[in-house]
């Protein structure tokens, strides 16, 4: 039963981090619990969850799933969060992502970086379907790149 919420909770954990649905995601951590009366595993102890494209790390991440739906339901990630995706990253305390409004939220001094360029607030929720972000009690330092159109 164990390895079958194993390979249940990588399957779906999928959809978060690679919103194509594309590829495996892989997720490490030096321990694991599984809590299948309460439908959640844990992951704790240096934490990466791999795609093609997307790293995610934490010193904590916890799953909550629908069995009956077979799906991940909300992912609650603690401690040194951070997400990187080619150039981009994004560092906080804690991101809570909720599969219903497909969205993360970031807390505890969040701050992405694009490049250069850093946005940080007292919170940054990110829209995965529309690729757009909210920044509360922003900060935002733009490079200006001479020469360049």
């Amino acid at each position: 039963m164990l390895s079958a919420l194993l390979v249940h909770v990588s399957v779906s954990a999928a959809t978060l981090i690679d919103k194509k649905g594309g590829g495996p995601i892989i997720i490490t951590s030096e321990t694991l619990t599984a809590d299948n009366k309460n439908s959640t595993a844990i992951f704790e102890g240096a934490v990466v969850a791999k795609t093609d494209d997307v790293t995610m790390r934490s010193d904590k991440m916890t799953v909550f799933y629908d069995n009956t739906k077979n799906k991940v339901t909300k992912i609650h990630a603690l401690g040194h969060v951070t997400v990187n995706k080619e150039e981009r990253a994004l560092f906080s305390e804690e991101a809570i992502y909720l599969e219903g409004d497909k969205k993360i939220i970031f807390t505890g001094n969040p701050k992405a970086v694009d490049g250069e360029n850093v946005i940080s607030g007292t919170q940054i929720i990110f829209y995965l379907s529309d690729d757009r972000a909210e920044v509360q009690g922003s900060r935002v330092v733009l490079q200006n790149k001479q020469g360049q159109d």
